[in-house]
């Protein structure tokens, strides 16, 4: 194994790379459009309300895989071109989205209503309340299940092998299909994401513990 990872450090380091940049633009992407997406679902408007809906049902229940391929595929037929990295990228975001506003959503529905209705008894508009009442609280609430969103981010991010997105499973398929030596090619694969959600399950669960400890 070790020969395997001096022959080919390269590629893995190139995939490696590839694979934390896509997953940070995703996570950070998703989190604004999930967040956006899981206040508008709690909204007064009826119309806001199914739109957002439809969003998230629409987008979580269909495979990751084809919404990439869709991006890959259809918009290039039709439109303009565009790389399997940025297929991946846009498929990861739309994808997480989804899960991550159902998530914000049932943070929001959990905080007790006569919070809001005190909050607006004291002069402050809807979106103030939302602001400065009900997110910080519903914060604390969310992280665990956002904290799994973010890991299993990470790991579908190897769906950009599948487009040709220079990813850590695109690089490891390449090796494998090179030397014949699945095993290894894999294990280095494994051990390379693991470099990324080891860290971020840890970080996770301090920001969790933090939140905890100030009452946040």
């Amino acid at each position: 194994m070790l020969d395997l990872f001096q022959n080919y450090v390269g590629p893995l380091g190139e995939g490696f790379i590839n694979t934390l940049i896509a997953s940070v633009i995703a996570l950070f992407l998703s989190t604004i459009i999930g967040t956006i997406m899981g206040m508008l679902q709690v909204s007064e408007n009826r119309l806001v309300v199914k739109l957002a809906s439809a969003y998230v049902e629409f987008f979580r229940n269909i495979p990751l895989l084809v919404i990439v391929m869709f991006f890959y595929v259809v918009i290039p037929m039709y439109w303009f071109p565009i790389s399997g990295f940025t297929s991946g990228v846009i498929g990861l975001t739309i994808y997480t989205s989804s899960f991550i506003a159902d998530n914000v959503r049932a943070g929001i529905f959990s905080i007790p209503k006569g919070q809001t209705e005190a909050g607006l008894s004291q002069g402050l508009t809807r979106s103030e309340v939302m602001r400065y009442i009900v997110l910080p609280q519903a914060i604390r609430i969310i992280i665990p299940p956002l904290g799994n969103q973010f890991i299993n981010l990470v790991k579908n991010s190897s769906v950009l092998a599948m487009v040709a997105g220079l990813d850590l499973m695109y690089y490891g398929d390449l090796i494998a299909s090179e030397t014949f030596n699945t095993f290894d090619s894999y294990i280095l694969v494994a051990i390379f994401y693991l470099f990324i959600t080891v860290p971020l399950t840890f970080g996770l669960k301090k920001l969790e513990q933090k939140l905890k400890t100030h009452g946040v």
